[in-house]
């Protein structure tokens, strides 16, 4: 991959954003590639956004399409085996697609059956298999979550942030074509059926571009990057965020190389970092002993001097756990440094997962609310405020929300990051009388 390859696909963007057409830089692209590299379109994009050309990755997302088409049979295939395995979250993530667009095509199939006259009569029992397969073909949501928060963050700590952030955007785009569509089924017969699938084959035309942005160019910069371990960390937590239509049915366990001699071995080798020879005027004396490890772990069983008072690691753990809030904190250098486990993940307000520590706090949220995000996080660094609230219904779990951004200061004054605490607070509102002391 050389600096002159991502010049030329730059240069090819470059003319489509100003105007171009795809048709004209075809030959170009074919002259020069005979097979792209997916991180070569992960760096093209990257640099797009970082240069001095004005471009930002909004106008990359509006030419996302565009540049996906002209990539099109020309993307390098990466092979490896793993991702062919069931339960691969590469495999889990293909299948998921095949069974969308299956989806995708009993819709189109009965939207035709539903146009025609003389089905009227056949017309209540095919709008029910189509709600059907509309509620089946809303878990894409799902997957897209799941490729937003397991995926996106481990890329990123790779330095691949631009797809992540380009593609996050066409995913929010995509899921208001679909909610578009839907109402447009809640509306018939008042919207005629010629309205509905018109708004189906808007939200399909850019449905199935994703498609093939995930498997052809998203799947492939993974496959490059990502390490076993990464692989195996996304199997672990893809079950918080739920499937689309399929779920896996057998757990991936890729095969390990062992470094540790087996019996066997041991009487033929021997470890020569326990033995030590020493040499001396009456002869040669051999030292068998074994190294005292290191102890580096925490001792969390021992009281310490808390606050106000003495607690071990584990009790501090066990009382943040135990509070009835989702508490997240994140450092001064805006990083995701630490959640509670006050609920199972699955019961989460705010879905948390181990492989966001780490991550930069304005890459755990969707470029459609970013701004918001950096809005709060000045006003609490500065100082213009000590504490945001917000509160709010919750459509998916039926019940209301109170969310708090605390800033966080040192005895000095210094300030060392945001604590976020969210609560479920239903309960308040179904309070009946002015006091209740009786245990039940």
């Amino acid at each position: 991959m050389t600096d002159n390859r991502i010049e030329i696909l730059k240069d090819i963007l470059l003319d489509l954003h100003n105007g171009a057409t795809p048709e004209s830089v075809q030959a170009r692209f074919d002259k020069h590639f005979k097979g792209v590299s997916a991180l070569e379109i992960s760096m093209m994009e990257h640099e797009l956004m970082l240069a001095d050309t004005g471009i930002t990755f909004e106008d990359v997302m509006s030419l996302c399409n565009v540049h996906a088409n002209l990539f099109k049979g020309a993307i390098s295939e990466v092979e490896v085996p793993d991702a062919e395995q069931e339960g691969h979250p590469v495999y889990v993530f293909k299948q998921e697609n095949l069974a969308l667009r299956s989806a995708m095509l009993r819709i189109r199939r009965i939207l035709e059956n539903v146009a025609k006259p003389e089905n009227n009569e056949f017309k209540d029992d095919l709008l029910k298999g189509l709600r059907h397969q509309v509620a089946l073909l809303g878990q894409f949501d799902n997957h897209y979550v799941r490729k937003e928060k397991l995926f996106f963050p481990i890329i990123e700590r790779y330095g691949h942030d631009a797809p992540p952030k380009v593609m996050w955007g066409v995913d929010d785009d995509i899921r208001a074509l679909f909610k578009r569509f839907k109402l447009q089924i809640d509306r018939f017969p008042e919207a005629g059926i010629e309205e509905v699938a018109h708004h189906f084959e808007q939200f399909a035309k850019e449905f199935e571009e994703m498609i093939f942005k995930e498997e052809a160019i998203l799947l492939m910069i993974l496959l490059e990057t990502f390490t076993q371990d990464d692989w195996l960390a996304i199997a672990a937590e893809s079950d918080t965020y739920g499937y689309a239509i399929i779920k896996p049915t057998t757990t991936w366990l890729p095969y390990r190389e062992s470094f540790e001699k087996s019996s066997a071995d041991s009487d033929d080798v021997k470890d020569v970092s326990n033995v030590q020879v020493i040499e001396t005027s009456e002869g040669t004396f051999t030292i068998t002993f074994t190294p005292k490890e290191k102890n580096l772990q925490v001792d969390r069983h021992t009281q310490q001097a808390f606050g106000n008072g003495y607690l071990s690691v584990d009790q501090a753990n066990l009382i943040l756990n135990h509070l009835p809030l989702e508490i997240t904190f994140v450092n001064k250098e805006d990083i995701f440094q630490y959640y509670n486990d006050s609920v199972p993940a699955e019961e989460m307000i705010f879905k948390r997962t181990p492989s966001q520590i780490g991550r930069h706090v304005e890459l755990c949220h969707p470029p459609k609310i970013l701004d918001k995000v950096k809005k709060i996080f000045q006003l609490l660094r500065t100082g213009q405020k000590d504490k945001i609230t917000m509160w709010f219904k919750s459509e998916s779990l039926g019940k209301f929300v109170h969310v708090t951004y605390a800033a966080i200061h040192d005895e000095q004054g210094d300030f060392q990051g945001v604590l976020e605490y969210v609560q479920d607070i239903q309960d308040f509102f179904e309070l009946d009388g002015d006091v209740m002391r009786e245990i039940r």
